[in-house]
């Protein structure tokens, strides 16, 4: 087994507590818990919960897991929580608002059998076990939710910004939403937990557990959180219904992809939240970008690489790194091209909003017949109407952006509105996909 100090240094790498005197609390914690555990000749008792809103993994997700991962490579036991029941309630750490209706228990049973089957992309199966809070939670009775209520105050569970926001502007926040902390804290209980890891947005539900292990007479677990992930587009937190995610299971070739169109500005963090790059590497990435000394474009390649083996293989990462270099780089179709069907309906529906666009440069312009073999077109509406862009704003900023090719000919901002020919066997590119029109 690694020495004390050096187990240290690599589960902390990357931790963030929003307050620096917490993290060297949990940090001097942590190794006492470790010196400990040696004497005792015993592995620390880890897990984290994951409550099963979606039906996938992204990677922003891997990061508590690859930490997970870290400790079980060091010889201690994970456990990997599964919140089929704190689901019900919806945890409103990070909830400006209050939640909509909970999924019917199939819905969340299925997810969890999902989240299951994808963590072991990082965790070791042999090594891990899976458990459903449903299954201590549920067997809770009235008089034991009162008891650990007792513990904690309205001042304390309202003193979470995001509550204490929706408190002051008048929102509704539901009684069940200041149970959540208590529900999880229940889950270290139960488990005996020596650490639980989380998101730097379970602080508050991690301490709640240190709380109520005491009044249970056992030690306090020691928390380590972690920053929550950007998404792909740098700004929002990466989530699949803004679609600013990377999917566990997308395959290896969008991975890649994905990771390559992020800012420059995430590199360093993909690289310590999401890799085991050791620190002094980081420290000279970072040195390196800061003096212009690197290009980005290598480093993203670098990290794209790292997390598609992570994910895959090394195979899938090196023929997804050359699909990438033959598609964006070199700007080559693929060989596997999806095909759109250019149907009597779809051109009828692109000319009826056209023409409803009263002032529009090209109101009155004629689309084309069905029968004919090629159509004039907007190029903004025949991206929205084919599901390469969310909407005619969309469109029109990828054309701007340069991102937008029919036949291998750039479609440039001026005059996109004015129309563009296709026809049967135009293959166009937007960034990343290819379709060919059929």
């Amino acid at each position: 087994m690694e020495t004390i100090e050096k187990q240290v240094a690599v589960l902390m790498q990357g931790s963030d507590y929003g307050d620096q005197k917490i993290k060297e609390m949990m940090t001097r914690e942590l190794r006492q818990r470790l010196t400990e555990a040696v004497k005792e000749g015993r592995p620390l008792e880890v897990y984290c919960g994951y409550d099963v809103t979606a039906p996938d993994l992204h990677v922003g997700h891997t990061i508590t897991m690859r930490k997970l991962r870290q400790f079980q490579d060091f010889g201690h036991h994970v456990t990997f929580v599964i919140g089929t029941f704190t689901t019900l309630i919806g945890d409103p750490s990070d909830r400006d608002e209050a939640r909509g209706s909970v999924p019917p228990m199939e819905q969340i049973e299925k997810n969890a059998r999902n989240f299951a089957d994808q963590a072991f992309k990082v965790l070791d199966r042999k090594k891990t076990t899976v458990r459903f809070n449903g299954e201590w939670l549920s067997k809770m009775t009235f008089a034991d939710v009162i008891k650990g209520a007792s513990y904690f105050t309205v001042q304390q569970m309202l003193a979470r910004d995001r509550l204490r926001n929706r408190w002051d502007a008048n929102k509704p926040l539901g009684l069940h939403e200041l149970l959540y902390a208590l529900a999880q804290g229940y889950d270290a209980v139960n488990l005996h937990a020596d650490v639980q890891i989380g998101g730097s947005d379970q602080l508050f539900n991690l301490m709640a557990g240190r709380r109520l292990q005491e009044a249970f007479g056992q030690k306090p677990q020691v928390g380590i959180t972690f920053p929550i992930l950007p998404g792909t587009d740098g700004s929002e937190k990466m989530s699949k219904s803004l679609g600013n995610y990377i999917g566990v299971t997308e395959p290896a070739e969008q991975q890649y992809g994905k990771i390559m169109s992020i800012p420059d500005k995430l590199i360093l963090q993909y690289f310590e939240l999401l890799t085991n790059i050791s620190p002094e590497e980081l420290a000279e990435f970072k040195q390196a970008m800061a003096g212009n000394k690197v290009n980005p474009m290598e480093l993203k390649k670098r990290l794209a690489r790292e997390i598609v083996t992570q994910l895959n293989d090394k195979k899938a990462a090196d023929e997804a790194e050359a699909h990438f270099e033959k598609t964006v780089q070199k700007k080559e179709a693929p060989e596997e091209i999806e095909e759109i069907k250019i149907t009597p309906e779809l051109l009828q529906k692109i000319q009826a909003r056209l023409f409803k666009e009263e002032g529009s440069v090209v109101s009155g312009r004629e689309v084309g017949k069905p029968e004919t073999e090629e159509w004039f077109v907007p190029i903004p509406l025949l991206l929205t109407e084919i599901g390469l862009a969310k909407s005619r704003s969309d469109a029109r900023r990828l054309i701007k952006q340069e991102s937008v090719r029919i036949d291998g000919k750039t479609v440039y901002e001026d005059y996109a509105e004015h129309g563009f020919t296709i026809k049967i066997g135009s293959v166009i590119n937007v960034g990343r996909r290819w379709v060919k029109l059929g």
